[in-house]
Formats: structure tokens, sequence, C-alpha cells
């Protein structure tokens, strides 16, 4: 059963809040795009009206347990405060002697953001103890990031064990709306899968279970044939047609657009190119036209990918945006999270 926090009551209560703003950043650490934070707005709105005292948590970037100055939430912080229209108070750290002090000391309707949560390598170690520390700083979690719930991270999955612990309004939306297309999606349903993360290559195998076509770019064509005789070879994946590049060729994006226009239902993560450069954007720009003239139920999800189709102005025509991307394609592929396991998700 889901828990939500609409049932309790909040004055007063110091609530931990598991956001994910790991939003796009450029070489000097400037927020791209603020999707993510911009999703989160409802949530800390609902938590204010109810008279909380908000403690966020949440990662930039993989800064793999080292403090590095272009990963500090600063610049998170400046975005949250515009967008919120409420004071935030950033805090250097997570759980030193003298950042729970201050927690101790806030009041109602008050505001902090912890540090970036992977400055510490406990966090993506799962550490119980870790967790049990930031525990002890609040009365409450409350789980917003679907984003990470694929994970089995401290603020994910441990934290639980030592706080009533609550699904937020936007990770219960974002499992309701992918849910539609979990249980019985409409076919043929396609999934487009780009990017650069190792994970995405990892989860092709759990995908050819649910999809009828896989399109993906260039870096996962080149991480499947070294792995090929690790992996069973499928003939739903169906990968460029040019030996190289940083996108996708004119043959190939001709080939992706026919087979998409074919579909019902297309979930896609990850650009289809190296979008930083503008002359590699033509693939990513081409694969997000055909979906749309598609009429297919088309959701999209992951930070680049969402940031890309913001810059070009065409968010409003996919039917769902989530912050997501491999979490998504995890849960769409019938992928037990560990996050959402240990919100009892999927029973006790």
């Amino acid at each position: 059963m889901i828990k939500t926090i609409n049932k309790i009551n909040l004055k007063g209560k110091r609530v931990i809040l598991r956001c994910d703003y790991n939003c796009p950043l450029d070489k000097k650490g400037n927020v791209l795009d603020t999707f993510r934070i911009e999703q989160s707005i409802p949530t800390l709105r609902y938590l204010l009206s109810k008279g909380a005292k908000i403690i966020i948590i949440t990662h930039l970037g993989r800064p793999e347990g080292k403090k590095l100055k272009n990963l500090k939430l600063d610049n998170i912080k400046k975005h949250l405060q515009r967008l919120l229209k409420h004071p935030v108070k950033k805090l250097d750290g997570v759980i030193e002697k003298e950042i729970q002090e201050e927690i101790y000391k806030m009041k109602e309707k008050e505001i902090v953001l912890l540090e970036n949560i992977r400055f510490y390598p406990e966090e993506e170690k799962g550490d119980l103890f870790f967790a049990k520390k930031i525990a002890k700083m609040g009365d409450v979690f409350v789980q917003d990031a679907f984003s990470v719930c694929h994970r089995d991270h401290a603020t994910v999955t441990k934290i639980t064990k030592f706080l009533p612990s609550f699904w937020g309004p936007l990770l219960e939306k974002e499992v309701l709306a992918l849910e539609k297309i979990k249980d019985n999606p409409k076919r043929p349903l396609i999934a487009v899968i780009g990017g650069k993360k190792e994970e995405k290559f990892k989860i092709l195998d759990l995908l050819v279970k649910k999809a009828d076509l896989i399109l993906v770019n260039q870096i996962i064509k080149k991480r499947y044939f070294k792995q090929k005789d690790k992996i069973k070879e499928n003939k739903k994946i169906i990968f460029p047609f040019s030996a190289s590049g940083f996108d996708l060729d004119k043959k190939t994006i001709m080939f992706y657009t026919k087979e998409i226009l074919k579909a019902k239902t297309i979930f896609w993560t990850g650009p289809m190119g190296k979008i930083e450069e503008k002359k590699y954007q033509k693939g990513t720009k081409e694969i997000a036209k055909a979906i749309l003239k598609s009429k297919a139920f088309s959701v999209v999800g992951g930070g680049d990918t969402v940031e890309f189709i913001r810059k070009i102005k065409m968010e409003k025509k996919f039917s769902f945006i989530s912050t997501g991307g491999s979490a998504m394609i995890e849960f769409l592929s019938g992928k037990k999270l560990p996050g959402l396991k240990a919100l009892n998700y999927y029973g006790n």
C-alpha cells in the first residue's frame, strides 16, 4: 500500500525530503536546465502549508565520495529559492555536529538544503550507520526522487529502516503515470535508448522482454559489440548503420523514423548523439520530431534528454516527462526498484 503524506500531521515536524536536483551543468558548474527542481516545487509548497521544517537531501553529478567544488549545491540553492519564492538555507555538510545543531534550531516553515549527499562515500555504499545518523535529524522521511529509486543507496533504501517513511507527491505521480504503460502498453512498443551511462547498456537484456523494438545510439552499439560474447544477441535491438561517429547517420535517422511512426507506445531516455556540440544534435532532434509525429503515447526521461527537448521547445508535446532515466527504464521493464521496495510498493 502506498503511504502518502496527505494523511499525517506535519506541523512542527522535521521532514527529511529526498529530492533529485541532479541537473545538467556546463563546465563551470552552471545549471543548464531546472526541470528537476521545478518538479519538486508542489511538494515543497505542500509541506510549507502544513507547517513542516524541511530538510532537503539531494545529489549532483558523480563526485564518487569526493568534495568537488564544481558539484557543490550553491547554484542549485539559488535556483530553488527563485522558483519557490521562499528562503532556503544551504548548509555545508550533512552529518557534521554543526549541521545537526543548525537543524535542531529550525522553526516551522524553514527549509535547509544539505550539501551534495554523494560527497560522502557512505551514500553510494548504502551504509546503514550513515543512514541512521541522518535519520536522527528528522521525524519523518519523504521519498520524492523517483530517479534514484533504482539505487540501493543510504538515503534511498536504508533511511527507511529508521524513520516513518512516506511517498512524496512527485514520486506518486511518476509511478502512477508509468504504471499505465508498464502493465498493459499499446503495441508496438518501442524503446529509444541513448546517452552514455553504463547502466543503460546493462538493462538491454531486461528491455527485450518488454519492448517490440529497441533503437540505440553509437555508444551503446560500441559497448554491445565489445561485450557480445557475454550477452545474447537479439533481433529486437537495432543499431546505427554507420561504423562510428558522434551522432546518428542519415540512413539510421530515416530507418528509426520509419519504425517510430508505426509505434503506439514509446519510451525514450538518453540523447542519440553528443548534443553538447550543435553539429551532433541532428539525430536527437529528428528522433524527437518522429516521436511527436507518431501520435504514440510517449514517455521521455533523463536529465540530458529533458534539457534538450525543453531547449527546442518540444516538452509540452510529449505525453509524460519523467525525472528518471535509468529508473524509468528499469521500472518499465519490470525490474523491482530497491527504493520502491523500501516503501512497500511490492508488498511487505
